[in-house]
């Protein structure tokens, strides 16, 4: 039986990777380091420490000052956000159908609580979710379990009660991980990898959580 739902937020809650794309493409420019759209789907469900240590070890040459790289980065994506930010299709649907059945909710992401917070308030949904959990200050990033661990702890739900929706392949690794239900919403150019496998349902909107997948989770 599936006690709690936790949703993961970038490219899930909110269509944010476009705007973390062009974030990382715009700030990395100006130091040097010239990368494509597909340099950063590569890194996509990573903490933004995780991606500026990355490719300071790929490109050494440009000697990146992380923490003030990150810095510039959430700063440009917070921007991004409150100027163009949208919820994904099916986000109040889904939200809606929990509260309903009064399963508690709550928000696990590799995101800041700062980009949190501005995203849950621009759409007014903060409210709704019993507890809000970054993994910013934690010792790992997806796909390391540790954010979805703290969560269920947080919320005092056994992890194997949980119910995880991710869109990325990291984030459905930390899920399952966890040893928690995971449904997968991948974004349409990501839909077919083979990482999306491991996740227990799979399906290209929020939109499709409805009442008959909510029934064929509780009863696997």
């Amino acid at each position: 039986m599936i006690r709690a739902v936790i949703f993961d937020m970038d490219g899930l809650l909110i269509d944010s990777e476009p705007l973390w794309r062009e974030a990382e493409i715009d700030i990395f420019g100006k130091k040097g380091i010239q990368l494509t759209e597909n340099d950063c789907r590569g890194t996509t469900g990573m903490r933004v420490d995780e991606v500026v240590t990355h490719w300071s070890l790929v490109y050494p040459e440009a000697h990146l000052n992380v923490d003030a790289t990150v810095q510039e980065i959430m700063e440009r994506v917070t921007q991004l956000v409150v100027e163009k930010g949208k919820p994904m299709p099916g986000v109040y649907q889904v939200i809606s159908l929990l509260e309903k059945k009064g399963v508690p909710m709550a928000i696990a992401s590799a995101s800041s609580n700062a980009l949190i917070d501005t995203v849950v308030q621009k759409f007014g949904i903060k409210p709704k979710f019993l507890l809000i959990q970054s993994a910013e200050f934690m010792k790992y990033g997806k796909p390391h379990p540790e954010v979805f661990i703290e969560t269920a702890k947080r919320i005092s739900v056994l992890a194997n009660q949980c119910l995880v929706l991710e869109d990325s392949v990291y984030g459905v690794l930390a899920g399952k991980a966890a040893k928690m239900k995971v449904v997968a919403v991948p974004d349409h150019e990501n839909y077919h990898k083979a990482g999306y496998c491991i996740a227990d349902k799979k399906i290209p909107s929020l939109e499709l959580f409805d009442e008959a997948l909510w029934q064929e989770l509780n009863a696997g």
